[in-house]
Protein backbone atom coordinates (compact mmCIF):
# COMPACT_ATOMS: atom_id res chain seq x y z
CA UNK A 1 0.00 0.00 0.00
CA UNK A 2 2.59 2.64 0.79
CA UNK A 3 4.31 1.15 -2.50
CA UNK A 4 1.25 2.23 -4.05
CA UNK A 5 0.76 5.38 -2.63
CA UNK A 6 4.52 6.32 -4.04
CA UNK A 7 3.61 5.36 -7.30
CA UNK A 8 0.71 8.32 -6.87
CA UNK A 9 -2.22 6.25 -6.21
CA UNK A 10 -4.84 7.43 -3.45
CA UNK A 11 -5.31 4.45 -1.04
CA UNK A 12 -8.17 3.33 1.11
CA UNK A 13 -7.70 0.09 2.48
CA UNK A 14 -10.93 -1.54 2.96
CA UNK A 15 -10.59 -4.55 5.54
CA UNK A 16 -13.23 -6.87 7.90
CA UNK A 17 -13.40 -5.36 11.06
CA UNK A 18 -12.03 -8.19 12.95
CA UNK A 19 -10.83 -6.93 16.45
CA UNK A 20 -12.35 -2.84 16.34
CA UNK A 21 -8.78 -1.89 15.97
CA UNK A 22 -8.25 1.58 16.95
CA UNK A 23 -8.17 4.47 14.12
CA UNK A 24 -7.15 8.57 14.56
CA UNK A 25 -9.88 10.62 13.69
CA UNK A 26 -12.43 7.99 12.81
CA UNK A 27 -15.75 8.58 11.21
CA UNK A 28 -18.42 5.87 11.30
CA UNK A 29 -21.49 5.55 8.14
CA UNK A 30 -23.99 3.42 8.07
CA UNK A 31 -23.94 1.39 4.32
CA UNK A 32 -27.15 0.41 2.49
CA UNK A 33 -26.46 -3.42 1.49
CA UNK A 34 -29.44 -5.68 1.46
CA UNK A 35 -31.12 -7.16 4.08
CA UNK A 36 -29.28 -10.45 4.24
CA UNK A 37 -25.80 -8.24 4.90
CA UNK A 38 -27.58 -5.75 7.66
CA UNK A 39 -26.54 -3.90 9.54
CA UNK A 40 -23.67 -2.64 7.89
CA UNK A 41 -21.18 0.09 9.40
CA UNK A 42 -18.24 1.63 7.89
CA UNK A 43 -15.81 3.24 10.42
CA UNK A 44 -12.82 5.19 8.04
CA UNK A 45 -10.22 6.70 9.09
CA UNK A 46 -5.92 7.11 9.81
CA UNK A 47 -4.42 3.73 11.30
CA UNK A 48 -0.52 4.00 12.43
CA UNK A 49 0.73 1.44 10.18
CA UNK A 50 -1.82 1.10 7.08
CA UNK A 51 -2.63 4.87 6.92
CA UNK A 52 -6.12 5.23 5.42
CA UNK A 53 -8.25 2.25 6.25
CA UNK A 54 -11.98 1.91 6.33
CA UNK A 55 -12.73 -1.24 8.75
CA UNK A 56 -16.24 -3.12 7.57
CA UNK A 57 -18.39 -4.36 10.15
CA UNK A 58 -20.91 -6.84 9.10
CA UNK A 59 -22.74 -10.03 10.68
CA UNK A 60 -20.99 -12.48 11.72
CA UNK A 61 -17.10 -10.94 10.55
CA UNK A 62 -15.54 -10.73 14.28
CA UNK A 63 -14.23 -14.14 15.01
CA UNK A 64 -10.97 -15.42 16.87
CA UNK A 65 -9.61 -16.54 13.47
CA UNK A 66 -10.85 -15.03 10.49
CA UNK A 67 -10.90 -18.21 8.37
CA UNK A 68 -11.24 -21.32 10.94
CA UNK A 69 -12.11 -22.94 14.09
CA UNK A 70 -10.28 -23.90 16.92
CA UNK A 71 -10.28 -27.50 15.15
CA UNK A 72 -8.66 -25.87 11.31
CA UNK A 73 -12.33 -26.20 9.79
CA UNK A 74 -13.49 -23.29 7.99
CA UNK A 75 -16.45 -21.62 9.56
CA UNK A 76 -19.93 -22.78 8.33
CA UNK A 77 -21.24 -19.49 7.75
CA UNK A 78 -18.13 -17.88 5.71
CA UNK A 79 -19.99 -17.52 2.82
CA UNK A 80 -22.23 -15.69 4.40
CA UNK A 81 -19.68 -13.71 6.36
CA UNK A 82 -17.45 -12.65 3.26
CA UNK A 83 -20.58 -11.77 1.01
CA UNK A 84 -21.81 -9.08 3.59
CA UNK A 85 -18.20 -7.77 3.71
CA UNK A 86 -18.20 -7.90 -0.12
CA UNK A 87 -21.32 -5.90 -0.47
CA UNK A 88 -20.34 -3.72 2.12
CA UNK A 89 -17.52 -2.80 0.42
CA UNK A 90 -19.41 -2.37 -2.45
CA UNK A 91 -21.84 0.06 -1.01
CA UNK A 92 -18.90 2.09 0.39
CA UNK A 93 -17.15 2.43 -2.77
CA UNK A 94 -20.43 3.99 -4.79
CA UNK A 95 -20.73 6.53 -2.14
CA UNK A 96 -17.24 7.82 -1.80
CA UNK A 97 -16.83 7.08 -5.74
CA UNK A 98 -13.81 5.67 -5.82
CA UNK A 99 -12.29 5.40 -9.69
CA UNK A 100 -11.16 1.31 -8.96
CA UNK A 101 -12.51 -1.52 -6.68
CA UNK A 102 -9.52 -3.66 -6.08
CA UNK A 103 -10.34 -7.10 -5.19
CA UNK A 104 -8.66 -9.94 -3.66
CA UNK A 105 -9.94 -13.50 -3.79
CA UNK A 106 -12.62 -14.96 -3.37
CA UNK A 107 -13.18 -12.96 0.03
CA UNK A 108 -14.34 -10.03 -2.04
CA UNK A 109 -14.50 -11.56 -5.63
CA UNK A 110 -18.99 -10.85 -5.16
CA UNK A 111 -18.28 -6.91 -5.21
CA UNK A 112 -18.79 -7.14 -8.76
CA UNK A 113 -22.23 -7.41 -8.34
CA UNK A 114 -23.17 -4.88 -5.84
CA UNK A 115 -20.94 -2.05 -7.57
CA UNK A 116 -22.61 0.38 -10.22
CA UNK A 117 -22.02 -0.55 -13.98
CA UNK A 118 -19.36 1.99 -14.85
CA UNK A 119 -17.17 1.76 -11.43
CA UNK A 120 -14.31 -0.56 -12.40
CA UNK A 121 -13.09 -3.27 -10.56
CA UNK A 122 -9.89 -5.27 -10.43
CA UNK A 123 -9.23 -8.75 -9.60
CA UNK A 124 -6.29 -10.19 -8.05
CA UNK A 125 -6.25 -14.35 -7.43
CA UNK A 126 -3.62 -14.64 -4.76
CA UNK A 127 -4.34 -18.67 -4.87
CA UNK A 128 -6.91 -20.05 -7.29
CA UNK A 129 -6.97 -23.43 -5.07
CA UNK A 130 -9.77 -21.15 -2.99
CA UNK A 131 -12.82 -20.34 -5.01
CA UNK A 132 -15.78 -19.08 -2.72
CA UNK A 133 -18.19 -21.77 -3.88
CA UNK A 134 -22.12 -21.60 -2.67
CA UNK A 135 -25.45 -22.90 -3.11
CA UNK A 136 -27.84 -22.26 -5.59
CA UNK A 137 -29.78 -19.68 -3.30
CA UNK A 138 -27.08 -17.31 -3.35
CA UNK A 139 -27.52 -16.56 -6.98
CA UNK A 140 -30.81 -14.92 -6.11
CA UNK A 141 -29.08 -12.09 -4.10
CA UNK A 142 -26.87 -10.95 -6.46
CA UNK A 143 -28.43 -7.54 -8.33
CA UNK A 144 -25.94 -7.94 -11.56
CA UNK A 145 -23.91 -10.19 -13.27
CA UNK A 146 -25.65 -13.61 -11.73
CA UNK A 147 -24.83 -15.24 -15.21
CA UNK A 148 -21.19 -14.74 -14.75
CA UNK A 149 -21.44 -16.53 -10.98
CA UNK A 150 -23.63 -19.53 -11.78
CA UNK A 151 -21.29 -22.28 -12.01
CA UNK A 152 -22.92 -26.38 -11.98
CA UNK A 153 -25.51 -26.36 -9.26
CA UNK A 154 -24.20 -23.21 -7.05
CA UNK A 155 -22.22 -20.05 -7.23
CA UNK A 156 -18.31 -19.66 -7.40
CA UNK A 157 -17.30 -16.46 -6.16
CA UNK A 158 -13.97 -16.16 -7.95
CA UNK A 159 -15.26 -18.21 -11.41
CA UNK A 160 -17.96 -14.98 -11.67
CA UNK A 161 -15.21 -12.30 -10.55
CA UNK A 162 -13.05 -13.50 -13.42
CA UNK A 163 -15.94 -12.73 -15.48
CA UNK A 164 -17.46 -9.29 -14.19
CA UNK A 165 -13.94 -7.84 -13.20
CA UNK A 166 -12.53 -5.53 -15.74
CA UNK A 167 -8.44 -6.67 -15.49
CA UNK A 168 -7.40 -9.93 -13.16
CA UNK A 169 -3.70 -10.39 -12.14
CA UNK A 170 -1.94 -12.92 -10.54
CA UNK A 171 1.02 -12.68 -8.34
CA UNK A 172 3.21 -13.47 -10.52
CA UNK A 173 3.57 -14.18 -14.35
CA UNK A 174 4.57 -17.77 -14.16
CA UNK A 175 1.26 -18.33 -12.32
CA UNK A 176 -0.43 -16.73 -15.15
CA UNK A 177 0.78 -19.64 -17.71
CA UNK A 178 0.12 -21.84 -15.04
CA UNK A 179 -3.23 -21.24 -14.58
CA UNK A 180 -4.56 -21.38 -17.93
CA UNK A 181 -3.72 -25.05 -18.45
CA UNK A 182 -5.86 -27.57 -17.38
CA UNK A 183 -3.75 -29.39 -14.64
CA UNK A 184 -2.95 -25.61 -12.83
CA UNK A 185 -6.19 -24.11 -13.38
CA UNK A 186 -8.56 -25.95 -11.18
CA UNK A 187 -11.63 -25.88 -12.88
CA UNK A 188 -11.17 -22.16 -13.84
CA UNK A 189 -8.36 -22.62 -16.96
CA UNK A 190 -11.53 -22.03 -19.58
CA UNK A 191 -12.98 -19.31 -17.49
CA UNK A 192 -9.65 -17.88 -17.29
CA UNK A 193 -8.51 -18.31 -21.00
CA UNK A 194 -11.63 -16.05 -21.70
CA UNK A 195 -9.79 -13.16 -20.09
CA UNK A 196 -6.24 -14.12 -21.78
CA UNK A 197 -5.84 -10.09 -22.95
CA UNK A 198 -7.26 -8.55 -19.55
CA UNK A 199 -4.75 -10.82 -17.43
CA UNK A 200 -1.74 -9.61 -16.13
CA UNK A 201 1.21 -11.26 -13.54
CA UNK A 202 2.66 -8.98 -11.52
CA UNK A 203 5.31 -10.24 -9.36
CA UNK A 204 4.68 -9.44 -5.41
CA UNK A 205 7.38 -7.88 -3.24
CA UNK A 206 8.04 -8.00 0.09
CA UNK A 207 8.07 -5.47 2.69
CA UNK A 208 11.46 -3.78 2.79
CA UNK A 209 11.30 -1.92 6.43
CA UNK A 210 10.48 -5.42 8.04
CA UNK A 211 12.41 -7.59 6.16
CA UNK A 212 16.05 -5.52 6.03
CA UNK A 213 19.36 -7.61 7.68
CA UNK A 214 20.68 -4.61 8.42
CA UNK A 215 18.24 -3.02 10.93
CA UNK A 216 16.04 -6.31 12.13
CA UNK A 217 15.30 -5.68 15.83
CA UNK A 218 14.63 -9.88 15.90
CA UNK A 219 18.70 -10.94 14.72
CA UNK A 220 22.03 -9.24 14.36
CA UNK A 221 22.11 -6.63 12.00
CA UNK A 222 24.30 -6.99 8.61
CA UNK A 223 24.67 -6.44 4.75
CA UNK A 224 26.22 -7.60 1.65
CA UNK A 225 29.33 -5.68 2.39
CA UNK A 226 29.14 -6.94 5.93
CA UNK A 227 28.09 -10.34 6.70
CA UNK A 228 29.97 -10.51 10.47
CA UNK A 229 26.68 -10.17 11.53
CA UNK A 230 24.93 -13.81 9.58
CA UNK A 231 27.51 -15.43 11.93
CA UNK A 232 26.77 -13.86 15.22
CA UNK A 233 22.97 -14.31 13.90
CA UNK A 234 23.72 -18.43 12.93
CA UNK A 235 25.26 -18.28 16.84
CA UNK A 236 22.13 -17.01 18.32
CA UNK A 237 19.90 -19.53 16.62
CA UNK A 238 22.19 -22.41 17.62
CA UNK A 239 21.73 -21.18 21.21
CA UNK A 240 17.84 -20.64 20.66
CA UNK A 241 17.61 -24.66 19.34
CA UNK A 242 20.10 -26.18 21.70
CA UNK A 243 22.45 -27.26 19.50
CA UNK A 244 26.39 -26.91 19.61
CA UNK A 245 27.41 -25.77 16.33
CA UNK A 246 29.01 -28.48 14.51
CA UNK A 247 30.06 -26.05 11.55
CA UNK A 248 27.23 -28.06 9.42
CA UNK A 249 24.84 -25.64 7.15
CA UNK A 250 21.52 -25.20 8.50
CA UNK A 251 18.42 -25.79 6.05
CA UNK A 252 15.57 -23.79 7.04
CA UNK A 253 11.59 -24.23 6.27
CA UNK A 254 9.71 -21.49 7.19
CA UNK A 255 5.81 -22.74 6.04
CA UNK A 256 2.28 -23.92 6.14
CA UNK A 257 2.85 -27.69 6.85
CA UNK A 258 0.17 -28.34 3.54
CA UNK A 259 0.66 -30.72 0.80
CA UNK A 260 0.88 -27.57 -1.59
CA UNK A 261 4.03 -26.36 0.28
CA UNK A 262 6.14 -29.71 -0.60
CA UNK A 263 6.46 -30.17 3.24
CA UNK A 264 6.14 -34.33 2.60
CA UNK A 265 9.26 -33.83 0.07
CA UNK A 266 11.09 -31.97 2.36
CA UNK A 267 10.29 -34.61 5.11
CA UNK A 268 11.45 -37.57 2.87
CA UNK A 269 14.76 -35.68 2.09
CA UNK A 270 15.32 -35.08 5.95
CA UNK A 271 16.50 -38.73 6.13
CA UNK A 272 19.79 -37.75 4.27
CA UNK A 273 20.58 -34.75 6.70
CA UNK A 274 23.37 -36.93 7.94
CA UNK A 275 24.88 -38.08 4.35
CA UNK A 276 24.59 -34.32 3.77
CA UNK A 277 26.33 -33.51 6.48
CA UNK A 278 23.37 -30.70 7.02
CA UNK A 279 20.92 -29.97 9.83
CA UNK A 280 17.00 -28.98 9.32
CA UNK A 281 15.52 -26.60 11.15
CA UNK A 282 11.21 -26.24 10.30
CA UNK A 283 8.78 -23.41 11.73
CA UNK A 284 5.39 -24.29 10.44
CA UNK A 285 1.61 -25.03 11.88
CA UNK A 286 -1.10 -26.96 9.98
CA UNK A 287 -1.80 -30.15 8.50
CA UNK A 288 -1.84 -32.76 12.37
CA UNK A 289 -0.25 -35.31 9.53
CA UNK A 290 2.68 -33.35 8.64
CA UNK A 291 3.16 -32.02 12.20
CA UNK A 292 3.17 -35.24 13.94
CA UNK A 293 5.69 -36.45 11.13
CA UNK A 294 7.72 -33.81 11.69
CA UNK A 295 7.71 -34.25 15.54
CA UNK A 296 9.00 -38.00 14.98
CA UNK A 297 11.54 -36.42 12.77
CA UNK A 298 12.61 -34.20 15.67
CA UNK A 299 12.99 -37.20 18.23
CA UNK A 300 14.62 -39.69 15.58
CA UNK A 301 17.21 -37.31 14.97
CA UNK A 302 17.60 -34.56 17.41
CA UNK A 303 21.24 -33.26 16.29
CA UNK A 304 19.64 -33.11 13.41
CA UNK A 305 16.10 -31.92 12.76
CA UNK A 306 14.24 -29.41 14.95
CA UNK A 307 10.71 -28.40 14.74
CA UNK A 308 8.50 -25.75 16.04
CA UNK A 309 4.87 -25.78 15.81
CA UNK A 310 3.33 -22.80 15.40
CA UNK A 311 3.79 -19.29 13.77
CA UNK A 312 6.47 -16.95 15.73
CA UNK A 313 7.69 -13.98 13.87
CA UNK A 314 10.84 -13.54 15.61
CA UNK A 315 11.54 -17.01 15.34
CA UNK A 316 11.44 -16.50 11.52
CA UNK A 317 13.17 -13.71 11.46
CA UNK A 318 16.08 -15.25 13.32
CA UNK A 319 16.19 -18.45 10.68
CA UNK A 320 16.43 -16.03 7.62
CA UNK A 321 19.07 -14.21 9.81
CA UNK A 322 21.06 -17.42 10.92
CA UNK A 323 20.22 -20.31 8.35
CA UNK A 324 22.31 -20.84 5.36
CA UNK A 325 19.92 -22.35 2.89
CA UNK A 326 15.61 -22.04 2.66
CA UNK A 327 14.30 -25.11 1.54
CA UNK A 328 10.94 -24.54 -0.51
CA UNK A 329 9.71 -26.91 -2.44
CA UNK A 330 6.44 -26.32 -3.39
CA UNK A 331 3.70 -28.25 -5.30
CA UNK A 332 2.77 -24.86 -6.81
CA UNK A 333 3.47 -21.38 -5.22
CA UNK A 334 1.31 -18.27 -6.91
CA UNK A 335 4.27 -16.03 -5.38
CA UNK A 336 5.96 -17.08 -2.76
CA UNK A 337 7.42 -14.90 -0.52
CA UNK A 338 10.06 -16.54 1.78
CA UNK A 339 12.11 -17.43 -1.14
CA UNK A 340 12.54 -13.02 -1.64
CA UNK A 341 12.71 -12.59 2.23
CA UNK A 342 15.46 -15.51 2.16
CA UNK A 343 17.55 -14.01 -0.63
CA UNK A 344 17.71 -10.34 1.08
CA UNK A 345 19.37 -12.35 4.26
CA UNK A 346 21.82 -14.03 2.49
CA UNK A 347 20.21 -17.12 2.63
CA UNK A 348 20.71 -19.05 -0.73
CA UNK A 349 16.74 -20.59 -1.89
CA UNK A 350 16.19 -24.17 -2.91
CA UNK A 351 12.93 -24.14 -4.74
CA UNK A 352 10.73 -26.11 -7.36
CA UNK A 353 10.38 -24.29 -10.62
CA UNK A 354 6.87 -22.87 -9.98
CA UNK A 355 4.68 -20.08 -9.70
CA UNK A 356 6.57 -16.75 -8.51
CA UNK A 357 9.84 -19.33 -7.27
CA UNK A 358 10.27 -19.35 -10.84
CA UNK A 359 10.41 -15.93 -11.28
CA UNK A 360 12.45 -15.21 -8.72
CA UNK A 361 15.00 -17.74 -8.29
CA UNK A 362 17.56 -18.42 -10.99
CA UNK A 363 19.99 -21.85 -10.62
CA UNK A 364 23.30 -21.09 -9.46
CA UNK A 365 24.51 -24.30 -11.15
CA UNK A 366 23.12 -23.15 -14.81
CA UNK A 367 23.61 -19.81 -15.21
CA UNK A 368 26.07 -16.82 -14.07
CA UNK A 369 23.65 -14.60 -12.09
CA UNK A 370 21.86 -17.39 -10.47
CA UNK A 371 21.03 -16.66 -6.72
CA UNK A 372 19.64 -20.03 -5.32
CA UNK A 373 18.80 -23.76 -6.21
CA UNK A 374 16.35 -25.14 -8.81
CA UNK A 375 15.10 -29.07 -8.34
CA UNK A 376 15.31 -30.41 -12.04
CA UNK A 377 12.42 -32.09 -11.08
CA UNK A 378 9.51 -31.78 -8.26
CA UNK A 379 9.95 -35.02 -6.23
CA UNK A 380 12.31 -36.62 -3.72
CA UNK A 381 15.34 -37.15 -6.34
CA UNK A 382 14.93 -33.42 -7.42
CA UNK A 383 14.70 -32.04 -4.06
CA UNK A 384 17.89 -34.37 -2.55
CA UNK A 385 19.25 -33.27 -5.96
CA UNK A 386 18.97 -29.28 -5.41
CA UNK A 387 19.78 -29.42 -1.81
CA UNK A 388 23.13 -31.40 -2.31
CA UNK A 389 24.21 -28.36 -4.84
CA UNK A 390 22.90 -26.25 -2.57
CA UNK A 391 25.55 -27.16 0.11
CA UNK A 392 28.58 -27.66 -2.22
CA UNK A 393 28.03 -23.85 -2.65
CA UNK A 394 27.80 -23.39 0.66
CA UNK A 395 30.83 -24.60 1.96
CA UNK A 396 33.11 -22.84 -1.16
CA UNK A 397 33.54 -19.11 0.06
CA UNK A 398 33.52 -17.18 -2.54
CA UNK A 399 30.80 -19.07 -4.38
CA UNK A 400 29.09 -18.59 -1.35
CA UNK A 401 29.47 -15.03 -1.30
CA UNK A 402 28.79 -14.07 -4.52
CA UNK A 403 25.62 -16.33 -4.87
CA UNK A 404 24.06 -14.01 -1.49
CA UNK A 405 25.27 -11.27 -2.66
CA UNK A 406 23.01 -11.28 -6.09
CA UNK A 407 20.35 -12.04 -3.60
CA UNK A 408 20.72 -9.44 -1.09
CA UNK A 409 21.66 -6.68 -3.28
CA UNK A 410 18.17 -7.25 -5.67
CA UNK A 411 15.28 -5.32 -5.15
CA UNK A 412 12.60 -7.39 -4.20
CA UNK A 413 10.83 -4.15 -2.59
CA UNK A 414 6.87 -3.69 -3.65
CA UNK A 415 8.16 -0.39 -6.21
CA UNK A 416 8.49 -1.85 -9.23
CA UNK A 417 5.52 -4.19 -8.43
CA UNK A 418 3.31 -1.01 -7.44
CA UNK A 419 3.73 0.62 -10.42
CA UNK A 420 2.67 -1.81 -12.53
CA UNK A 421 -0.42 -2.37 -10.56
CA UNK A 422 -0.76 1.53 -10.99
CA UNK A 423 -0.67 1.15 -15.10
CA UNK A 424 -3.31 -1.60 -14.69
CA UNK A 425 -5.56 1.23 -12.53
CA UNK A 426 -4.64 3.67 -15.56
CA UNK A 427 -5.66 0.39 -18.06
CA UNK A 428 -9.24 0.94 -16.66
CA UNK A 429 -9.57 4.08 -16.26
CA UNK A 430 -8.90 4.80 -19.82
CA UNK A 431 -11.60 1.75 -20.90
CA UNK A 432 -14.17 4.18 -18.89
Amino acid sequence: VAALRAAGADVTVALPDYQSWPLTSPSELALDVPDWAAPSLARVGEHPSVGKVAFFSVPGIERPDPYVDEHGQGWPDNTNRFAAFAAAVAAYATTAGFDVVHLNDWHTALAPAFLAPDQPPVLTIHNLGHQGGADHTWADRLPVHRDAYLWGDGINSLAGAIRAAWMVTTVSPTYVAEILTEADGMGLHTRLAERTSDLVGIRNGIDVRTWDPATDEYTPNFSSDQLDGKLAARQELLNHIGWDDSGEPIVAMITRLVEQKGVDLAFQAAQYLEGMRARMVVLGSGDRRLADWARWLHGELPDRFWFYDGYDVPLSHRLFGGSDVLLMPSQFEPCGLAQMQAMAYGTIPVVTAVGGLADTVVDADAFSDGNGFVALSNDESGIVDALHRSLRAVRHAGRRKAIQGRGMDHDWSWAEPAQRYFDVYREVLARK
